[in-house]
């Protein structure tokens, strides 16, 4: 199966998983918080893009996209949603953004965010141990020293210097299982498997 094909698989399943979260809600209006997502991503996946009776909104650093059917999109940071008041929605949805958002520190600091604003919530983001580093897509590249990464990120050619290259590294923090339960206690955690490896962890609170 092709790389494109297999991400598209475990996209379609996690919102399977999210629908089933939100399906107790489905006849009333639902508000979802998506923080850092994209409107494709939505588009992308039936179930709840275009329903009257969801109001989607996409909170992300890049504000370059615009309101569309039942989307808001609004610009922010997933550590400091100060803007919204407690309980503003009643879902929250995140799909591999907290592993970018810096240090434990500021992980903490968007799992604190995203437990005030709604009474359930879905965080998804790859698992640590699984043997290939998704953002990279080479094998083990997540457990060499931060220089080597470095290294090998400006070997891909995807950044011109070796600064900007150390800057792509630090800002991708796996995560592992119990780090996702010290960041999520009051949830279920999920595995979501490839080839019988957790590939993904899915932090959900019903």
């Amino acid at each position: 199966m092709k790389p494109h094909n297999l991400g598209n698989r475990f996209r379609q399943e996690r919102m399977r998983r999210f629908l089933n979260l939100v399906g107790q809600q489905a006849r009333r209006r639902v508000r979802i918080l998506d923080v850092g997502g994209t409107a494709d991503y939505w588009r992308a996946l039936p179930g709840l893009y275009g329903r009257k009776n969801v109001e989607i909104t996409i909170v992300n650093l890049d504000e370059r996209e615009f309101d569309d059917e039942n989307l808001k999109i609004r610009q922010g940071d997933a550590r400091e949603l100060s803007h919204f008041a407690d309980r503003s929605f009643d879902v929250v949805h995140s799909n591999s953004v907290i592993e970018h958002v810096g240090l434990w520190r500021d992980m903490q600091r968007m799992a604190t965010e995203v437990r005030r604003l709604a009474p359930r919530y879905f965080v998804q983001t790859p698992n640590y141990w699984f043997p290939l580093e998704p953002h990279f897509r080479l094998p083990l590249v997540q457990f060499l020293p931060e220089a080597v990464r470095a290294v090998v990120v400006e070997a891909l050619k995807r950044n011109p210097t070796r600064g900007a290259a150390i800057e792509v590294v630090r800002s991708t923090i796996l995560l592992s299982t119990g780090q996702m339960r010290a960041l999520f206690p009051d949830a279920r955690l999920e595995r979501e498997r490839f080839a019988g490896l957790t590939k993904s962890l899915i932090a959900v609170k019903e």
